[in-house]
């Protein structure tokens, strides 16, 4: 299994998508989202995404040079359609915009629509906060619906679905929540498949609904699904994919799940707020410091070392694999190198990126 720093897989990465015909600029904005999604531990929307997104347009499925425009514009919001553009360059324009309004107004909320896959959802109100604001976004998958059994079925029906927030600290990381209302992402069940792993019990159910820890079942012929996020209370995530479909589905104009098991693109609804225009700023960081300690000075249940934020695991995480480099499962690297030579590239000369263990 291969591994590299940071710096050489998003070498790796800039080669591959602009030999693909993405330009430098929109080339940085998608590897370095998905290089940042492997350092926080989110295998599922890292490397992985490589090879699916070079094929992808290759195939003429994203558009590699397409630029996100405004369809429809108020003070406090804007609808974008980013015309097929790459995920990561439709949703950063969405945030940028977002941002901007919010700045101004208070509030700012964007839908976005035909932008293909947008990646990992938190990457987002992730920038807002590191810019000292608040941000919330909901990500549906269009009219995709196959992935996630609703509460009470076996069937899949629904996408993941993520659900995602960020909010700035006085001397710290942001507090990041991003989850899937599902109980894990896709993504992850591939990484499974990829690695030759089972997935933990609770993750999956086979054809006839029977639970199952092979993840080969959630690609057979006919296939498993994903468990809603609940366990006992599952009927909670079911209704949280829900809202995720009527507000990022409905409000982008790009659908919601409709049983179809080729994705065009997310919907996706995000909104930024800004602190100032609500609250003094430094009694916003006062209530936010006092809340984390409040909440830390709780004692471990047996089995934790200590209480982590939501956030808190990728930013160690990060800190980790920039030491250590970033793994790379046989399966993704033999396809990223396979899509490489589709696209006129000599991928042995990558293997001089490979960390030298020490």
């Amino acid at each position: 299994m291969p591994k590299f720093q940071a710096k050489a897989l998003r070498r790796i990465g800039y080669e591959l998508f602009e030999a693909a015909g993405c330009t430098p600029e929109d080339t940085r904005t998608v590897v370095d989202h998905l290089v940042e999604s492997n350092l926080f531990g989110h295998d599922s929307h890292g490397a992985i995404r490589f090879y699916e997104y070079a094929r992808a347009v290759r195939e003429g499925r994203f558009q590699p040079r397409a630029v996100p425009v405004v369809v429809e514009e108020y003070p406090c919001l804007a609808v974008v359609d980013a015309k097929g553009a790459m995920g990561q360059v439709g949703a950063t324009f969405a945030a940028k915009l977002a941002s901007e309004k919010a700045r101004i107004h208070g509030v700012g909320c964007v839908a976005l629509r035909n932008t293909s896959h947008i990646g990992r959802a938190g990457a987002y109100p992730l920038m807002a906060a590191r810019e000292g604001l608040i941000g919330l976004i909901f990500v549906n998958a269009g009219h995709l619906g196959y992935q996630i059994a609703p509460f009470g079925g076996i069937d899949g029906r629904l996408s993941t679905n993520p659900i995602a927030f960020a909010a700035p600290r006085r001397e710290a990381e942001p507090i990041l929540v991003d989850m899937t209302t599902s109980v894990v992402a896709e993504g992850k069940v591939r990484v499974a498949i990829n690695s030759g792993h089972q997935v933990p019990e609770g993750w999956l159910i086979d054809s006839e609904g029977n639970s199952t820890v092979d993840p080969g079942d959630f690609s057979a012929d006919p296939p498993g699904a994903i468990l809603p996020m609940g366990g006992v209370v599952a009927h909670k995530g079911f209704a949280l994919s829900l809202v995720v479909e009527l507000l990022g589905g409905t409000l982008s104009g790009q659908g919601c799940a409709a049983g179809e098991r080729q994705m065009i693109s997310n919907g996706v609804l995000l909104t930024v707020y800004d602190i100032a225009h609500f609250t003094d700023r430094e009694a916003y960081y006062d209530e936010v410091e006092a809340l984390i300690r409040h909440v830390k000075s709780s004692r471990v249940a047996p089995g934790f070392e200590e209480i982590l934020l939501p956030g808190e695991p990728e930013f160690h995480s990060a800190m980790q694999r920039k030491m250590e480099g970033i793994e790379v499962d046989d399966t993704t690297w033999s396809m990223i190198c396979e899509e490489a030579r589709a696209v006129g590239l000599e991928p042995q000369r990558w293997e001089a990126e490979r960390c030298v263990v020490r």
